[in-house]
């Protein structure tokens, strides 16, 4: 990705400057000639982008699904190319607002340090209204970009036809939330600008804002792109045979066009683990290191019950309580083998303790609850009720266990039948179940705390707490008609 491999006299770059691209292919044409960047154009795998993709969207407005995630590795160029899509809009698109906010300081300035590199060429300089500064650029012709720090104050007020939001992954949620209020649509010379937001990224783990983003798209365009995207040519006298990157490639980079040498791309493979080179090189899975159920792997832990299988075996339950956290009910089948399938999930909050215990008895017609594991805490009683919600369950004729034991000692409980030392998987979840398969994947401790042993509780704790509940408290005799509770 460098100017002067393409580079074209200055005569014929100011020529052409101004002269607004109509088509992808006059758009690509004028990257390489007046910016010096070939932009690499087609993707290597299915489900997969080109980073010309991302700036045909960004540039020609003709897209009505105009919010866009940009999923892309590390080094990939993802930054860059934000500056190249604020460049292009800045030059054909007059009186356009651009507000750039990363997920520090320092990111939000590369790109408008990228920026600044351009705009300040022989090609380029005289365009300028008055100095670029450090903020803000603005051009002769109304179009304005500025820098803003990623703080609650500096993104509400603003009103903006576009918002870059450069390494998302490290938003907070408030943030975020705020910035959701700040686009504006315009028109911008003889342009109308859908006011927009772009949230570009890495993918570090599963459980923070880019996961989230991705996992629930929804009316934004997702462009995705890997080492193998941005990879440059690889030369016929490199030899396939005994390449370590091959199992990535599979010869893959004899066609590619990009900038990202193959000598870097095989250093870091050979100073980095596997699940970091797959998230934040391959962009294939977000990594895991922090997650409290690595062996969680939907592919394999998430099958359909069959019915047939019900006659061995018993129906069990799990709950969570909460009111305004949410009460979480899992029903399971237990096999003789000493198998659990989870079945079926109910989640809901600002429910009282009989509303729930109606939906136990609805559910329970086609499944007869043998018992329900619960939190011990659901002995205490409730100031205003004067009895506790393992009360209620009880008079409500459902047979309850409640074994006290460490949070971390259910865990290892539940990991184990995720999949044993021995490498058998004794857990399955119904693909219906679909809460408890998002909570297992994302359920984490802190990033930023390596000694602590208490996972976060952002919510999927609830289902997965349910889980544990279910799991320690299977395979315990049962000593009072209803009740039975663990010290």
């Amino acid at each position: 990705m460098s100017v002067s491999e393409y580079a074209t006299s200055d005569q014929v770059r100011r020529a052409l400057r101004l002269v607004r691209p109509a088509t992808p292919d006059e758009l690509h044409g004028y990257c390489r000639a007046v910016l010096g960047f070939d932009v690499p154009r087609a993707p290597r795998l299915e489900g997969f982008s080109a980073p010309f993709d991302y700036l045909c969207h960004a540039f020609f407005e003709s897209d009505v699904m105009r919010d866009c995630l940009v999923w892309a590795n590390r080094g990939g160029g993802k930054t860059r190319y934000g500056a190249i899509a604020t460049l292009l809009d800045l030059l054909f698109k007059p009186g356009i607002q651009i507000r750039i906010l990363g997920g520090s300081l320092e990111q939000s300035s590369r790109m408008h340090t990228y920026l600044r590199e351009m705009i300040e060429s022989d090609t380029f300089i005289d365009l300028l209204e008055g100095k670029a500064t450090g903020k803000h650029i603005q051009l002769t012709n109304g179009s304005r970009v500025e820098v803003q720090a990623q703080s609650e104050q500096s993104v509400r007020g603003l009103r903006v036809q576009k918002l870059r939001c450069d390494e998302v992954e490290l938003f907070t949620p408030e943030v975020w939330q705020a910035a959701q209020f700040v686009t504006r649509s315009a028109w911008c010379g003889d342009t109308f600008v859908r006011g927009c937001i772009e949230a570009l990224s890495t993918m570090h783990r599963p459980f923070g804002l880019m996961h989230q983003l991705v996992q629930q798209a929804g009316n934004r365009r997702l462009f995705r792109w890997g080492l193998l995207e941005v990879l440059e040519r690889c030369p016929p006298s490199r030899p396939c045979e005994g390449c370590k990157l091959w199992e990535d490639c599979g010869g893959l980079a004899r066609m590619s066009r990009g900038f990202f040498r193959i000598e870097d791309a095989l250093m870091q493979k050979a100073r980095t683990g596997e699940p970091a080179w797959a998230s934040e090189m391959l962009c294939r899975q977000p990594s895991r290191s922090d997650c409290v159920y690595p062996e969680f792997d939907k592919e394999i832990h998430v099958k359909p019950f069959e019915k047939c299988a019900a006659a061995d075996g018993v129906w069990v339950a799990g709950m969570d309580f909460g009111f305004r956290s949410p009460t979480v009910v899992l029903w399971a089948h237990l096999f003789g083998d000493g198998g659990i399938h989870i079945v079926d999930e109910h989640i809901a909050s600002e429910m009282t303790i009989e509303q729930h215990i109606a939906v136990i008895r609805t559910r329970g017609v086609q499944r007869p609850l043998e018992w329900i594991g619960i939190d011990p805490a659901g002995f205490q009683r409730h100031e205003h009720l004067g009895t506790s919600s393992a009360a209620l369950l009880s008079r409500a004729g459902l047979a309850i266990r409640a074994r006290r034991t460490a949070v971390q000692a259910g865990i290892k409980l539940v990991g184990a039948l995720l999949r044993s030392a021995d490498g058998r998987v004794r857990l399955h979840i119904a693909p219906r179940c679909e809460r408890l398969i998002e909570a297992l994947s994302t359920y984490h401790y802190p990033p930023d705390q390596l000694e602590c042993l208490e996972p976060v509780k952002d919510g999927s704790d609830h289902p997965c707490d349910a889980l544990r509940y279910l799991v320690i408290n299977r395979d315990r005799p049962r000593t009072k008609p209803n009740v039975v509770q663990y010290t």
